[in-house]
């Protein structure tokens, strides 16, 4: 069965690499563990370290999390559905917002469990996903801050995670000033410009990171060792913290070209063969991993010899050309991966989950 590896020892050095790098500049940071989807096993190595706050965007990982460790604090970070919302305060102790019927409700609610529920206001910084507009955002404080048990801790913005928008100085430099129009108009303490996410990391090491900026919020860094902003890695950080590996369950030589007429695929794809291909015959194997667990561009064999040359909901077909290596039924073949593969596969269950540590 194919599955995916966690290695605890090197999950251990990047999360000491990012503490050491935020501790130094006074920053606090909430580790993302959305790419974790929920898995308790992997969940409960990661709160082993000295993590002072969790952050997800799925409530149903956020009761994991308060049943591994009731005290660590959590938020979280998208806008609350309605329906969700008891369960975004029952397990949430902070939530990102930008709606105010929804702090509404989530006022109500909180009053209703007896809790002061934390909120953080998120601004639109040009990335065009969640966030207040500028011309309202005084307004929508002042509204919130009459609210009942409801404290506001934040003002924040996110940036890069759907158009590629990225953070800069001057943007961040602007969150800090609408922060300290808020503390002076209302004569209120706002304790986060959660400003930061795995993007905004490069700005510290270019020293672009204003002072305000003093909340980060961490996952893809952590996990990958990844500079997003500049798309590739961060020296000094493990990359390669996740393994993944699949079976073959069959192998056989067969042609290179489709026997047929041919119309589209699984994905709706029309594919053309080159005409020098005819007649050719080559090693395929099958590996028990499809669709449903992964996509395909996301995935590549660390075997440079091996081709991924087809896929559906269920399995993929590799070419082994002449099985130079002599490859046979029951091994595994090991993937490179990327986040959105990352993602995909562990939040498959049909794709097991094994903690691995560095030999001693």
């Amino acid at each position: 069965m194919a599955y995916i590896t966690l290695n605890i020892d090197k999950l251990k050095n990047n999360f000491q690499f990012l503490d050491n790098l935020f501790k130094k500049r006074g920053i606090q940071w909430s580790v993302v563990t959305k790419m974790l989807c929920g898995h308790k096993e992997f969940l409960t190595e990661l709160l082993k370290l000295d993590i002072q706050q969790a952050s997800d965007s799925r409530v149903s990982n956020l009761k994991v999390i308060k049943n591994i460790n009731p005290c660590i604090e959590t938020i979280y970070i998208k806008p609350p559905a309605k329906r969700a919302i008891p369960s975004v305060v029952k397990y949430a102790d902070i939530s990102m917002n930008t709606e105010i019927s929804t702090i509404k409700m989530i006022s109500a609610e909180a009053v209703k469990q007896g809790k002061t529920h934390k909120v953080i206001i998120m601004l639109e910084m040009g990335e065009l996903r969640e966030g207040v507009l500028h011309e309202n955002f005084v307004n929508f404080y002042e509204q919130v801050f009459e609210l009942p048990n409801i404290e506001v801790i934040g003002i924040g913005t996110n940036l890069n995670c759907m158009y590629g928008v990225l953070p800069s100085h001057d943007k961040l430099i602007q969150l800090s000033l609408y922060k300290q129009l808020i503390e002076a108009k209302f004569n209120r303490k706002i304790k986060y410009i959660s400003g930061g996410s795995s993007v905004t990391i490069p700005l510290i090491f270019k020293n672009l990171l204003p002072q305000g900026v003093n909340h980060f919020r961490v996952g893809e860094t952590l996990y990958l060792g990844t500079d997003v902003y500049n798309d590739s890695v961060i020296e000094g950080m493990e990359v390669d913290l996740f393994q993944f590996y699949a079976q073959i369950i069959e192998l056989k030589n067969k042609p290179s070209v489709p026997i047929g007429e041919l119309g589209t695929n699984l994905e709706g794809e029309s594919i053309e063969f080159p005409e020098d291909m005819d007649g050719l015959n080559s090693c395929r194997a099958i590996l028990d991993v499809g669709l449903l667990d992964v996509d395909r561009q996301h995935i590549q064999p660390t075997d440079k010899n091996i081709n991924v040359v087809g896929v559906s909901s269920d399995v993929t077909v590799i070419d082994l050309g002449t099985n130079e290596k002599g490859y046979k039924i029951g091994d595994f073949i090991e993937f490179k991966m990327d986040y959105t593969a990352v993602l995909k596969l562990l939040n498959s269950r049909y794709v097991d989950k094994v903690i691995k540590r560095n030999k001693v």
